[in-house]
């Protein structure tokens, strides 16, 4: 018989300290403190950062013409023409394959508990990481992305299966890392952890 007055189940034995710990501040949460899940951002793959492969694949266009002109010029009419044209296929296709992809394979969305990813276009994985598991996040631009506003962001986490997440082409991506890691805090905090290092 239980005679210590209290219902909660005792900690499981194979539990690591840290779920421990979790469970703990969950169960300490009055009904009343307790938040509901919300949702606060929801993205993929941004077009624009882009923008530097369509410009470089567009002045490789223009040199690839501009050879095919000059080998015309020079007697080789037909096999220039057609060479040109294989290249510049083969160069668009590949480009507008890559867009594709990056358009429809990466899926985003944050919620004030989790940060949900999902990456695939036939076979769809969906992953999770809890906010409070974050450690840090940043966010890097490269000349041309600064001006479009777009950009990438790396998650380190305590997360098991992706330690490190990279976030490419987000738009907004000054204002997406800050909410990310304002909510990493907020949560933290509402968990009573103490951040040491800001």
């Amino acid at each position: 018989n239980n005679t210590s007055g209290s219902d909660d189940p005792p900690p499981k034995a194979s539990a690591t300290p840290a779920e421990r710990f979790k469970e703990g501040a969950q169960a300490n949460n009055n009904e009343e403190d307790y938040d509901p899940e919300e949702e606060l951002w929801e993205g993929g793959y941004s077009g624009m950062a882009m923008y530097g492969n369509w410009l470089v694949a567009s002045v490789v266009s223009v040199v690839i013409i501009v050879a095919a002109v000059f080998l015309a010029m020079s007697g080789l009419g037909f096999p220039a023409a057609l060479g040109a044209v294989i290249l510049l296929v083969l160069l668009w296709a590949g480009m507008f394959c890559i867009f594709i992809y990056r358009k429809w394979s990466f899926h985003y969305e944050l919620t004030s508990q989790r940060f949900i990813h999902r990456e695939g276009i036939f076979k769809r994985t969906t992953d999770r990481i809890e906010v409070i598991d974050m450690d840090d996040v940043t966010y890097s631009q490269g000349i041309v992305q600064r001006m479009l506003g777009v950009g990438s962001i790396r998650i380190t986490s305590s997360d098991r299966s992706h330690p490190e997440l990279t976030l490419i082409g987000i738009a907004d991506v000054q204002r997406v890392a800050g909410l990310i890691d304002d909510v990493r805090r907020k949560e933290r905090r509402r968990r009573g952890l103490h951040i040491e290092t800001i």
